[in-house]
């Protein structure tokens, strides 16, 4: 099989891959808004357990996800080698997300302490077994950087859109699907979600091709991951996509608290069907369309790490600017969230794309294939984020003296504060000097693809 570097690919393919992130969007920014208030502020759990809770799950994924990543490399099935996961895992995944928020209402406290630890940890077992194999069919559907950023951009596009339907339609179907019972809204919104998951992901099943032939062996498990951790783009691109998540989860996790606790919010609706809530949740999502577009565009003229730094800051200066707008300033939060959004949206369009062409650089260098293992960062750091992001407020809201339903002190609300602004504005200078050390300029990926493309043609 002859595979061209410049080869197409289709309007209804990408359409089709893009469409895959519509399930992982939608549940990590639900679990990101309602995971640590439906088992805090709900559950009555301590803020600290569930914090704790999310760190470990992340200590997991730091060993599952290279070897969900190492075992798809080496998957040879009629159906390619990262598509098949995307075939039968949905229905697992689904399943074990809607278990998480299953529990009886009469468990009591250390049984749901239980059931929290125990589900989360096999709802994130199951993401990985999807997620990282879908990562690694974006390294494959192409061998041409430009088409996968291509590409990208439609999958950048469907996990900004799950943001703008769990924004704008995630606190009111927790309402109406609850009926006042918010604990049963959030679980049967969660089995909508779990559905459409199901529906995208065997949609991108369906509509996809792995173009790129694998090798007839990919050696040793132990010389991919030391080729790996010694390929300093791959450790840049990874620290800013977990700090940038990170950022995110950790504004999103606390703004329940922010709003209900320091804003005084009781859930009136200020827009439409919008709550303060999802006002927030939507202006952001919609700013990362408008990110995605302009990180996208950009590409083409400006080296991609430049424009990290740059949307790294633009996020730190945003934050900044909102924690110091007064508290019923709805519509100037509004634009400076939407603005924040833009750029998320950057920063998580560039990775994706960064993290192939590095998948692409390690083999021109080292002739081994191991898009899988090396996408598994972008996967972990996604999933990373936002259990590091979600565990800040987790400990802070403990450390501060944080109590459920009760008027809280000046040092709960100063906690609230921290998680909600201070730290996430923080992460993010981190975030964009990591982009000081990102080597892979336009002229070295499109070297390697011309190498990596005749090498190829030799081969077939």
């Amino acid at each position: 099989m002859s595979v061209k570097a410049n080869s197409k690919i289709r309007l209804g393919e990408k359409l089709g891959y893009g469409v895959g992130d519509l399930a992982s969007g939608l549940i990590l920014n639900f679990f990101g808004f309602f995971l640590l208030y439906y088992f805090v502020d709900l559950g009555g759990l301590s803020p600290a357990a569930i914090g704790l809770m999310l760190l470990i799950t992340k200590l997991i994924d730091a060993f599952t996800d290279p070897m969900m990543g190492v075992v798809a490399d080496r998957t040879r099935t009629r159906w390619g080698r990262y598509r098949p996961y995307l075939l039968f895992g949905p229905v697992p995944l689904a399943l074990s997300l809607v278990l998480i928020f299953s529990a009886p209402d009469d468990i009591g406290k250390t049984a749901l302490l239980v059931w929290a630890y125990v589900t989360y940890t096999l709802a994130m077992l199951a993401f990985t077994a999807v997620n990282v194999p879908y990562g690694g069919l974006l390294g494959v559907i192409s061998p041409s950087s430009r088409e996968r950023a291509n590409v990208t951009m439609f999958r950048m596009f469907f996990s900004a859109f799950a943001g703008i339907l769990v924004g704008a339609l995630g606190t009111t179907l927790v309402r109406e699907l609850g009926g006042g019972d918010e604990r049963l809204g959030i679980l049967l919104t969660m089995s909508c979600i779990a559905a459409v998951s199901v529906f995208a992901l065997l949609t991108t099943f369906a509509s996809t091709k792995e173009r790129i032939p694998p090798a007839l062996s990919n050696g040793s498990v132990s010389q991919d991951i030391k080729a790996l951790v010694r390929t300093g783009p791959w450790i840049a691109t990874a620290i800013a996509a977990i700090l940038g998540v990170t950022a995110i989860a950790a504004r999103a996790g606390t703004a329940p608290f922010f709003f209900k606790y320091v804003a005084g919010d009781d859930g009136t609706l200020v827009f439409a069907f919008f709550d303060r809530a999802a006002l927030f949740l939507t202006a952001l999502a919609v700013g990362q369309v408008a990110g995605v577009f302009i990180g996208f565009v950009a590409q083409r003229r400006v080296e991609k790490p430049h424009i990290l730094i740059a949307a790294g800051l633009l996020k730190a200066v945003m934050i900044t600017v909102f924690y110091f707008l007064p508290l019923d300033a709805i519509w100037p939060q509004t634009a400076v969230q939407f603005l924040i959004g833009i750029g998320f949206g950057m920063l998580m369009v560039l990775s994706f794309s960064m993290f192939t062409d590095i998948a692409e650089f390690i083999d021109w260098k080292t002739g081994r294939q191991m898009t899988a293992l090396v996408i598994a960062a972008s996967v972990f750091g996604v999933k990373a984020g936002i259990g590091f992001g979600s565990a800040i407020p987790g400990f802070i809201l403990s450390a501060t003296g944080f109590a459920a339903n009760a008027q809280q002190s000046e040092t709960a609300l100063l906690g609230i504060q921290l998680s909600f602004a201070i730290i996430p504005a923080a992460v993010m200078i981190p975030a964009a000097a990591a982009m000081l050390f990102y080597r892979l300029d336009h002229k070295t990926v499109a070297q390697v693809e011309t190498d990596l493309a005749t090498r190829r043609a030799i081969a077939n």
